[in-house]
């Protein structure tokens, strides 16, 4: 699927998995494109429809491989029809089983990993799914083009594009965190080796915080020699209020506010419940299990809080065909479930969860926290963290995991917690739904600046114009 900008070469390129547009073959054969949003998206808007920008993106789907094959396309899209089996072993067996492992340190070292036979197989088929995207990015580029490659499923990229295009201007972005030096040498020296200096071959790049792009320079001396000509830079992905506050004022999420508002319900004595509010994938770093531990000890410690609280939690299943997954969504459910038995009463549900996921409700949470609750155990922003200050009608106050890297930036008006402590987590919560009116709002307020400071399309172009700058 080729864009309508290769005649002459794109001047700006995007190379990530997901692309911004899918599609789904309906019952008449038919092919229905589905939009999506976020910063990227929203960055390449800013540039201007004049500025020759291609997006190249991965086939994910038979919708999408449906449409590469008919000649289907979106303009300013190149859609890669890379073999199924290649991507599932690329973007599953490596990707999200291994890389994001290593980088969010979520391995149980007794048992996992394991880098046998299997595991080199599907490291070649990672190769090949990088060298699929580094060789459709070669032969769209225009001369002296900005090449942007999007995360950790594209870390050989930079390297294997500057071999076969070396007058291009390429940087690599990093959504998540960065493993410190001692956990990523957990890797095979060779695979470790070659993960660096394929970003290496960038001449930027770009990370979340100041945290995760120390901890890459840190692996690059230990491991590779050092950084080369290669410059690190620190973008901050922030909230893109105007959006949010739009949206979050329609028709659908009004309609989604009074539900949740019926499913809350009042105190005893009349008055509106607290909410804690917490809207996750059911990923395995957002830590909604100790979370859910967290709620069930404020009522244990805090008995006063029953009946006059509700844990409002939004766990959308997330990488269902892994298998640990399936198990950690299934016992957020049964924790859940085990949390409303032990302590519900005729007019009170204590917890309030939904798993199908949901934007306009999402936002409806939003709307209604009094408490924000983000504890990851590692993560590379969290833009939740950044969204629900924005959105909160009165003002929330945000427990907020010092491992988030939305912690660099908003710390210190959140209550800080030791992901691991579901004791500290408690107490957190209960001092945030303590917290004074006037101070919540005060701190919500500089919450919501801090979070909105590098908005979607000034995040991108930042970067754009950071890697047209000559090096120094």
């Amino acid at each position: 699927m080729a864009s309508d900008v290769s005649g002459h070469g794109a001047q700006v390129l995007v190379a990530s998995n997901r692309g911004p547009v899918s599609y789904q073959v309906r019952e008449d054969g038919s092919l229905h494109p589905k939009r999506g949003g976020g910063g990227l998206v929203s960055g390449l808007s800013a540039i201007g429809p004049d500025a020759g920008a291609l997006w190249v993106c991965a086939a994910l789907g038979d919708g999408d491989r449906e449409a590469v094959r008919r000649g289907v396309g979106e303009s300013g899209v190149r859609m890669l029809d890379i073999p199924a089996d290649v991507h599932a072993d690329a973007y599953n067996g490596i990707a999200n089983s291994v890389l994001w492992f290593v980088h969010h340190m979520l391995y149980q070292t007794p048992l996992e990993p394991v880098f046998d036979a299997e595991f080199r197989r599907r490291w070649a088929s990672y190769e090949a799914y990088n060298r699929a995207f580094a060789e459709a990015l070669a032969e769209e580029a225009a001369d002296g083009a900005v090449v942007l490659v999007q995360d950790y499923h594209l870390t050989l990229v930079p390297g294997m594009l500057r071999a076969l295009r070396p007058d291009l201007r390429i940087g690599h972005f990093s959504h998540t965190p960065w493993a410190p030096a001692e956990y990523f040498r957990m890797l095979p020296d060779d695979i470790a080796r070659q993960v660096l200096t394929g970003m290496l071959g960038a001449d930027r790049l770009g990370f979340l915080t100041h945290r995760w792009a120390e901890a890459f320079t840190d692996c690059c001396e230990r491991f590779a020699g050092g950084l080369g000509g290669t410059r690190v830079g620190v973008h901050g992905l922030g909230a893109d209020a105007d959006f949010l506050r739009t949206r979050s004022r329609e028709a659908d999420v009004e309609e989604r506010m009074a539900a949740l508002r019926e499913e809350i319900g009042t105190e005893p004595g009349g008055g509106p419940r607290r909410t804690i509010v917490r809207v996750d994938r059911t990923e395995l770093s957002k830590n909604i299990v100790r979370g859910l531990l967290a709620y069930r000890q404020l009522l244990d410690d805090r008995p006063q809080w029953r009946e006059r609280v509700v844990h409002v939690a939004f766990a959308y299943p997330s990488r269902q065909d892994l298998a640990v997954y399936r198990d950690y969504t299934a016992e957020v459910q049964r924790l859940a479930q085990e949390t409303n038995d032990r302590y519900r009463t005729p007019g009170w549900t204590p917890v309030v969860l939904h798993v199908k996921d949901d934007f306009a409700r999402s936002l409806a949470a939003y709307r209604l926290a009094d408490v924000a609750l983000v504890n990851p155990i590692r993560d590379g922003m969290n833009l939740v963290a950044k969204e629900v200050p924005v959105v909160s009608d009165a003002g929330c106050a945000l427990v907020l995991s010092r491992e988030a890297g939305a912690y660099e930036e908003l710390g210190e008006d959140a209550f800080a917690v030791n992901p691991y402590d579901v004791v500290g987590t408690a107490e957190a919560l209960h001092e945030a739904l303590t917290l004074p009116a006037g101070e919540r709002a005060e701190r919500a307020k500089r919450l919501a600046a801090a979070a909105t400071a590098l908005p979607p399309a000034q995040w991108f172009l930042e970067q754009v114009r950071a890697l047209r700058e000559p090096a120094r």
